[in-house]
């Protein structure tokens, strides 16, 4: 029989359901270990450490924070920064000005493309927003916005935009942007790139690029068009599965300096096993100063947590379960899925 002839004999799907139904859920409540996404999140003592964070970066002049999320693997940290990411969204979904950034590491240690994400994050309608905000502003904010830029070349770049926002041309402008956009992510210059933003010289380097970052960061500040950039680093420990140490202290060294470039505007959290970041503070002693603020996650391993660990997701896929229309109008089940003496004896197991 074929492929095609076996899934249309009866659904896969409703058999599966129709065998969770008495339970009052639709699907296994319980996501594969090696499924790092879907899991549901129950809050404990490290939200309150996260939320206490965020406050001081929203209070205290925006000042930067860098938390480092630690634990063994399969412990959640991947979860963790899932979890944020959605509630990072949810919190600031008005608000433009900040920016979410969730950045999974490539198979090759390089921040290259860690500033390249950063960048197509703002996407070409930030600079069109510099380019009109500049146009349209009055000669003092606008030099006080370009006085925060350190770079002649950045500078170049931002009275080009403010031409083309001046010319109350739609085209000239997203031009302008899109070309000013590939500039900052370090492509090859092109002439296009030369007559319409003046520039020369290719930023060609992480270190160049980062200053770059800087610059527009503090410019779009000023121009009150940026608040916060928001970056999630995951499985930071990858880096060290490198063949080189070279690449992997450029890294690390692409890490301070991105840290130490942005004092204000950068909420950073990054996960990252025990082991690799000590291994990390030795290769760079210089890091250890910049990733102080550590919060642990630990592993389940007292009966108690446990057992309300099982009622949330229980919880959870009943309260998704009354949420979806293929159940609608239908009656839920309140059978148990399973009993105290059963959780007690699977808990008891797998810790051993």
């Amino acid at each position: 029989m074929s492929l095609r002839k076996r899934m249309r004999v009866g659904s896969a799907g409703a058999g599966v359901r129709a065998r969770y139904a008495k339970y009052g859920i639709l699907d296994n409540p319980f996501p594969a270990a090696g499924q790092p996404s879907g899991h549901p999140r129950m809050e404990d003592g490290i939200d309150d450490k996260v939320e206490h964070r965020i406050r001081q970066f929203e209070t205290d002049n925006r000042s930067s924070q860098v938390l480092v999320i630690e634990g063994t693997q399969g412990v959640g940290k991947t979860n963790l920064l899932s979890y944020y990411e959605q509630q990072f969204h949810d919190y600031y979904e008005e608000d433009e000005t900040f920016y979410i950034i969730r950045y999974y590491p490539d198979p090759e240690p390089s921040f290259d493309s860690v500033l390249r994400k950063i960048f197509y994050s703002f996407d070409q309608s930030h600079f069109e927003k510099i380019g009109a905000t500049l146009a349209g502003s009055d000669r003092h904010i606008r030099d006080q916005a370009k006085e925060a830029a350190r770079s002649h070349e950045v500078r170049i770049v931002l009275n080009s935009l403010e031409k083309a926002g001046r010319k109350n041309e739609a085209e000239d402008l997203e031009e302008c942007a899109r070309l000013a956009l590939e500039w900052f992510v370090g492509l090859r210059i092109l002439k296009r790139h030369r007559e319409v933003l003046g520039v020369n010289f290719r930023l060609d380097t992480v270190e160049s690029r980062t200053q770059a970052l800087r610059d527009i960061v503090y410019v779009s500040e000023k121009l009150d068009l940026l608040k916060g950039i928001l970056l999630l680093l995951d499985e930071l420990e990858k880096q060290d599965y490198s063949l080189s140490k070279t690449p992997v202290l450029r890294f690390l060294s692409a890490i301070r300096a991105l840290i130490d470039a942005l004092p204000r505007c950068l909420f950073l959290m990054l996960a990252v096993t025990r082991q690799a970041r000590m291994r990390y503070f030795a290769m760079l002693p210089a890091l250890a100063g910049r990733l102080q603020d550590t919060l642990t996650l630990s592993p389940v391993d007292d009966l108690e947590k446990a057992k309300k660990l099982y009622t949330f997701y229980i919880q959870e896929a009943r309260r998704n379960s009354r949420l979806d229309d293929r159940v609608e109008g239908r009656k839920q089940g309140k059978t148990k899925l399973f009993d105290e003496g059963e959780i007690d004896y699977i808990f008891e197991y797998l810790l051993e």
